[in-house]
């Protein structure tokens, strides 16, 4: 059976209430039926007590039949205080007095005299007698010489005593039960201003709202950053986190939103209240697109804002993107139009009737192809790179490039899907860069050179071209994002990148002078972090 929380709190504070108050209060009744039942046997004591110093009691001792004097003088005092009976016995414990004149003469009942009547004690018992069970206030009798010549005997009957108690504690118990009745109305009007709060949803519900907002804070694309009033951030979801450089767990709840992003503005937000749609913003060295917001309470009160914000490096790859896949359609319109007049060229053999000719050409043409392949099937373990490759002499032989891979190079580890995706970048970055330099000189033949190895613990890739050159002084500048030493809009992401990329698999790019005269690129990466092996652990 399925519980709301609403019924789930009644019940919960409502036992919790009255467990409270009833624990409660049987431990003060009990303390106070103790109470009670012991001034009871205080007033038995003290009676006794009173009785036992009387001096025509105790002169009538001294009769032949002392019941005579002592009697009328119990019974008196017996009726006056309430007692249920003030009995008077000698040392044989021969009774004295007692309510019912029949007894008297004969022996007490009880066997609780033996304090009294040797040892002289006073004290309070509860002990079974003729009329029933009894507390009894227990006072020996003492003559003018000090010695003991009786014992008196007050009692009040315990059933007496429990109804007498019963009805003391029923004020205690009718006031436990007002306060119960109030604890459940509490508890109800709790459960309900609860549920007001939480605006009527079940737990399984908050949860899993809980876990929605943050598989969709975690999964969408743009960085998420949101402060409360003090201006401390409450969320900050992982591409947020990557923007703005923040490692591993970092803790960033409760930090001031000025101490990880000074130029937010989402202070201004909180005082204004104004939204702010997409403006620009700098942070570090990449630039963003950013949109704020402020988070209103019902009352319309700023509780705090949120602002969304989105990297332009990712517009600035669409259009590499596009511009590269540009790029490839025409260097197929290239290949189809040069392909189109080889077939010309040996539709016309054929049609002159010069077959050997015909053949000699396709053979040529296929003879290139496949002397590439085969080299790159040799030389290359991955079929991803060697596709890559086989793309790249295709692109160089359109552009008139002499592009040669040297043949000690060798790659035969087995990448990983990430390896695989740094090395494509890593390469066609490297050779992209070569093949716009090694054109600058016209009209040297433009030539361009590539070795690689996974020899050893690290893996080396070398790019050499006969362009113009770099000068070292200027590696730092031209490997920073944003710097180029081209013109035109989107440059300087390619060797920024290639750097980020070697430095995050422990390694780096170097500077060198090319053999070709032109500049020379390498770069090293720890095979360890690319192979297949640790892809898999």
């Amino acid at each position: 059976m399925y519980l709301t929380i609403k019924t789930k709190m009644m019940i919960l504070i409502g036992s919790l209430v009255a467990v409270v108050l009833l624990l409660q209060g049987i431990y003060l009744n009990l303390n106070k039926a103790e109470l009670i039942s012991d001034q009871i046997g205080l007033r038995a004591l003290n009676l006794a007590k009173a009785v036992a110093v009387i001096p025509e009691l105790i002169d009538a001792f001294d009769l032949e039949d002392p019941a005579i004097v002592i009697q009328p003088l119990a019974e008196s005092l017996r009726q006056a205080t309430g007692a249920e009976y003030v009995v008077v016995g000698n040392r044989d414990e021969i009774r004295y007095s007692h309510p019912i004149p029949e007894r008297l003469g004969q022996r007490m009942v009880g066997g609780d005299n033996y304090a009294a009547l040797v040892e002289g004690e006073s004290y309070v018992s509860r002990a079974t007698g003729t009329l029933g069970e009894a507390m009894r206030g227990k006072v020996p009798i003492v003559d003018a010489n000090g010695d003991i010549i009786g014992v008196v005997s007050v009692g009040f009957m315990l059933d007496k005593v429990a109804s007498d108690v019963d009805r003391m504690l029923y004020l205690g118990w009718l006031f436990i039960a007002l306060s119960l009745l109030v604890g459940f109305a509490g508890a109800v009007w709790i459960a309900n201003h609860v549920k007001k709060l939480i605006l009527g949803l079940e737990p399984h519900e908050i949860a899993r709202l809980v876990h929605e907002k943050e598989a969709i804070l975690q999964s969408i694309h743009e960085g998420v950053v949101a402060i409360n009033r003090e201006g401390r951030i409450t969320v900050l979801n992982q591409s947020a986190k990557r923007t703005l450089g923040v490692e591993g767990e970092q803790p960033c709840q409760g930090m001031p939103v000025e101490e990880l992003v000074p130029n937010s503005r989402l202070l201004d937000v909180l005082v204004s209240g104004e939204r702010q749609f997409d403006r620009e913003l700098w942070i570090g060295d990449v630039p963003v697109v950013v949109n704020r917001v402020p988070i209103l309470n019902p009352a319309g009160e700023v509780d705090g804002a949120v602002s969304t914000f989105r990297s332009q490096k990712e517009l600035l790859d669409v259009y590499r993107a596009l511009k590269e896949a540009s790029a490839d359609v025409d260097q197929l319109r290239e290949q189809a139009h040069e392909f189109s007049n080889k077939l010309y060229t040996i539709s016309g053999l054929l049609q002159l009737n010069r077959p050997e000719e015909a053949l000699a050409l396709i053979h040529q043409e296929s003879l290139v192809t496949q002397n590439q392949v085969a080299f790159l099937v040799r030389h290359l373990s991955d079929p991803v790179i060697s596709a890559m490759l086989l793309g790249k002499m295709m692109r160089a032989r359109h552009m008139g490039i002499q592009f040669e891979i040297e043949e000690s190079s060798s790659i035969s580890m087995n990448l990983s899907f990430e390896g695989q995706d740094i090395l494509l970048k890593i390469i066609s970055n490297l050779l992209d860069n070569a093949f716009d330099a090694s054109t600058l000189l016209p009209p040297v033949l433009p030539q361009v050179r590539l070795f690689f190895t996974d020899l050893g613990a690290q893996l080396l890739i070398e790019v050499e071209d006969n362009g113009p050159g770099l000068p070292a002084d200027q590696f730092e500048l031209i490997t920073r994002r944003g710097y180029s030493t081209k013109e035109g809009r989107h440059r300087g992401i390619g060797l920024a990148l290639v750097r980020r990329l070697a430095e995050a698999k422990g390694g780096n790019i170097y500077l060198e002078e090319s053999e070709l005269g032109g500049a020379c690129f390498v770069v090293s990466i720890d095979k360890s972090l690319i192979s297949q092996k640790d892809n898999n652990l």
